[in-house]
């Protein structure tokens, strides 16, 4: 392997090492679903801030029940009705029952509910002044929801990194929680480089083609979480480049240019990312995409992917995502991984990591997990990684796959964190 060329994992914790969360920003709590909190997030009062009723039924003493049987029975008076947000005034004493409804406070003195569907109407509708009949024991607490059952006055409930899900808003809410704070989406400017570019609503003439890049690399840090921005289409010039991308440094959090990245005659990022900053590495062992740099420009994080548009998507994949996620406060992680039976054969004809494009899924009949590349893994294809749903990993070195070996795939369609 080239000497000068790193490893993924190593240009991974170079990059991871050089960005730090953005600052925070509070959101509504409804908003936060999917984010990671800033901080822990505690409650004010007990949850549930009173013992109640698990479902609807009588709240009573349960001593009151205990020899009662078919055979002989136990009947109570109703002394009172009671509804969600209605409070029974007073302690039920022995002998009594009160009618209650789902969520509602259970009155002092009970100690059990029975629930509606097994006791007998004997005198009245059921509610207050009718009397109830009762064939069978209670046991203590039976359908009660104690006070403090989820989290005591000054808990925390989510604690900081954790993300939120719907759920998670609504327990915050309970717990007191108008709004979180959250790390603020990075803002991340994408800008393509090459005079051979034009924009997509125009017609390439001879020798240009369309810039696709920047709306791919858009959409993808549109879907980790950022705010990506558009600079445009920078010539093969270099005080054009410069120029647009210090603007970019000046205004953004994280910059990422595709083109002009290798060694080729209008080739001028890493050299003016060692110019205007330090350049941390500039060749990664990967394929598709090993001429990447990464460098800091004026202290902010500066990535210069290959103009080849899988091998950007890919080095976006595997070295920016993670980035931008750290950046948004998620917990360390990658995209989950899994071993699958390669269906063909995969040859290498350079010591390079691979990630070709695949599509893995499980095989109707026995269940095992079998993975097919794609059939060509030319680099200046989207439409490959488009119907992917992994990176078949080649190990670095010269050996390939036979058909039938087991190999590790980068599930590109799952989200991290998920256990496969």
């Amino acid at each position: 392997m080239d000497e000068h060329m790193i490893l993924v994992e190593e240009a991974q914790e170079i990059i991871l090492a050089h960005v730090e969360p953005t600052d925070t920003v509070e959101i509504p709590v409804w908003q936060a679903a999917g984010r990671p909190l800033a901080h822990d997030a505690a409650t004010d009062i007990d949850l549930a801030p009173f013992a109640s009723s698990a479902m609807d039924g009588y709240a009573l003493h349960a001593a009151d029940l205990a020899a009662a049987s078919s055979d002989a029975p136990v009947a109570l008076q109703v002394v009172g009705h009671e509804a969600a947000g209605h409070v029974f005034e007073g302690c039920i004493e022995r002998g009594c029952a009160v009618r209650i409804m789902t969520g509602a406070p259970v009155p002092a003195g009970a100690d059990a509910v029975v629930k509606y569907e097994v006791v007998e109407v004997l005198e009245g509708d059921g509610n207050e002044g009718s009397r109830v009949r009762f064939t069978a024991p209670v046991n203590f607490g039976e359908n009660i929801r104690e006070a403090g059952l989820e989290a005591h006055a000054g808990e925390v409930v989510m604690r900081a990194g954790e993300v939120c899900t719907p759920a998670g808003c609504g327990l915050l809410a309970s717990a007191g929680h108008m709004s979180v704070s959250v790390h603020r989406a990075p803002r991340v400017a994408i800008i393509s480089l090459g005079t051979e570019l034009v924009a997509p609503n125009c017609v390439p003439a001879r020798g240009q083609i369309r810039d696709a890049n920047a709306f791919a690399l858009m959409a993808q840090a549109a879907d980790v979480g950022a705010e990506p921005t558009y600079l445009g289409i920078a010539p093969d010039d270099e005080v054009a480049i410069r120029e647009l991308v210090l603007q970019a440094i000046a205004e953004y959090d994280f910059v990422v240019t595709s083109g002009g990245a290798s060694a080729g005659d209008y080739d001028y990022v890493t050299a003016l990312a060692r110019r205007e900053g330090e350049v941390l590495f500039d060749r990664v062992s990967m394929r598709p995409g090993k001429a990447i740099t990464f460098g800091l420009v004026q202290g902010v994080p500066y990535l210069g992917l290959s103009g080849n548009p899988a091998a950007a998507s890919v080095g976006f994949e595997m070295l920016a995502r993670p980035a931008i996620r750290k950046m948004l406060g998620y917990p360390a992680g990658l995209r989950p991984r899994q071993c699958a039976r390669v269906m063909h054969d995969v040859k290498k004809s350079q010591a390079r990591r691979f990630y070709d494009r695949a599509h893995v899924e499980r095989d109707a009949q026995t269940g095992e997990l079998q993975v097919r590349s794609a059939r060509s893994q030319n680099s200046a294809l989207l439409g490959t990684l488009h119907h992917a749903n992994c990176l078949l990993t080649v190990p670095d070195g010269p050996k390939g796959y036979a058909a039938g070996d087991m190999v590790e795939v980068v599930r590109i369609d799952v989200a991290e964190g998920v256990e496969l």
